[in-house]
């Protein structure tokens, strides 16, 4: 049997077509990083912020086919089987968003977005199609590019809020567009009250053409797991 030479990689089956590893020293490039772990089959996007050169938060969007966890020992186990690089787990961040976990029949549609300027002020009304009923919500504030969004997302809730029980309160909490990997992401942290208690829940939604829809989605998406459940 031949020996193997020092930092060589033994490979299984025949070699003879395979291109030879890849060996890396000094400083792994950021963006050459990003694109090798976005190959993993469940993440679509990844951005990694380093300090100094050392990796201090790496943020990925994956889909729901691994745990969070599971995601995150693939991140480490890819790092360090391309570049020889520990990643400590826990300034890796997973944000998955769900697909297919309801039916389409039991998920809020968005019909129609207005965003109506009214002197300093900006009306915003959401349409969303559910059930055979169109609900409507409306909402009004600075007409301003830093609360564009939150109006938007405010707009969303108090439409759902037509279609679920009384005893069910919802508010947003927050709503930003973050870069993952070099997409933009619309996040919106929604929080229920009911029987005197509260729940945090995050949706997401890749930004296209128009932030506001993204925006719609993001808050649809914190909710679509528990709206099904709060109908009247």
């Amino acid at each position: 049997m031949d020996k193997l030479a020092a930092g060589s990689v033994l490979l299984k089956g025949p070699t003879a077509n395979r291109p030879p590893c890849k060996r890396y020293a000094g400083e792994v490039k950021q963006r050459e990083l990003e694109e090798t772990l976005c190959r993993l089959p469940t993440v679509d996007a990844v951005r990694v912020v380093s300090d100094n050169g050392t990796i201090s938060e790496v943020h990925v969007l994956a889909s729901p086919g691994k745990s969070a966890k599971q995601v995150v020992r693939d991140v480490q186990s890819l790092a360090m089987a391309s570049f020889g690089m520990t990643i400590d787990r826990r300034v890796i961040s997973v944000v998955q968003i769900e697909n297919e976990e309801i039916g389409q029949k039991e998920r809020a549609a968005v019909i129609e977005i207005k965003e109506v300027p009214e002197g300093t002020k900006l009306h915003v009304s959401v349409t969303l199609g559910w059930q055979n009923e169109m609900l409507v919500g409306e909402a009004t504030g600075p007409s301003a590019s830093a609360t564009r969004l939150r109006l938007v997302g405010e707009a969303t809730l108090h439409a759902l809020e037509k279609a679920i029980g009384d005893d069910i309160a919802l508010a947003l909490a927050a709503v930003e567009t973050p870069m993952v990997g070099n997409r933009p992401v619309a996040v919106a942290q929604i929080v229920m009250v009911s029987g005197g208690e509260e729940r945090f829940m995050v949706g997401s939604a890749i930004v296209g053409q128009d932030p506001s829809q993204s925006a719609v989605r993001a808050v649809l998406d914190a909710l679509n797991r528990q709206v099904p459940q709060l109908r009247r």
